[in-house]
């Protein structure tokens, strides 16, 4: 997983609220058995008329917000499922940071867990922070000081899950994690394959003087 530790970027905003994750990704996409090509799918339904063609009035859609890492948008973004391709999509189009004032709470997780920042701020600040990205204005948002930054002077703090935060200015993932514990799952696997006969219904525990036989 990249790492995320200051991201400077085009911010696009989003002035929504209640934006689920089937207008983040529509379930109809969510055949694919990978995590590429779902950018393109992103906001679908927003993006692109019934023939294909792109809304030209779409945020996403207009420079120069096609190149936009960051995205700004009103309360609970993220909500309905818990389908983990909506921070895949969020990913593959280029977006590292959401900003909202609150968020899906699944969705906030597969988000950090995917290098994907959720930033939650409060109302006014989102409704500042559309009005900036409006105005074509880069955005900064550094994990490391947990802080957002647009233009002198404007600044707002915020709250990372720490454990989350961790990882994500480590660039680990969930496997990572896991892999850093290795060396003890093998020794456990090792000491629990002599105390054990598998067989093809399950194992059977060896007797004591079996094992030391």
């Amino acid at each position: 997983m990249r790492a995320f530790t200051t991201l400077t970027a085009v911010a696009a905003p989003l002035p929504l609220a209640n934006v689920d994750t089937d207008t983040i990704v529509p379930a109809r996409f969510m055949k694919t058995l990978t995590r590429s090509g779902l950018g393109a799918k992103l906001f679908h339904d927003l993006r692109y008329d019934a023939s294909g063609n792109e809304r030209p009035d779409f945020v996403l859609n207009r420079a120069p917000y096609r190149a936009a890492e960051i995205l700004v948008a009103y309360d609970n973004f993220g909500c309905g499922s818990s389908r983990e391709h909506a921070p895949w999509a969020l990913l593959d189009f280029g977006i590292r940071c959401v900003i909202a004032p609150s968020f899906g709470d699944i969705f906030a997780s597969n988000c950090s867990k995917n290098g994907v920042l959720p930033v939650a701020l409060p109302p006014a600040a989102c409704e500042r922070l559309v009005a900036i990205a409006a105005a074509g204005m880069h955005v900064t948002v550094d994990l490391e000081r947990e802080t957002v930054r647009a233009g002198k002077g404007v600044a707002w703090a915020f709250r990372a899950d720490p454990f989350r935060r961790t990882l994500l200015l480590r660039g680990d993932d969930d496997i990572d994690v896991t892999l850093q514990h290795r060396d003890a799952i093998a020794d456990y696997e090792r000491r629990r394959a002599g105390d054990e006969l598998y067989t093809c219904t399950g194992f059977v525990p060896v007797p004591p003087e079996a094992s030391s036989a």
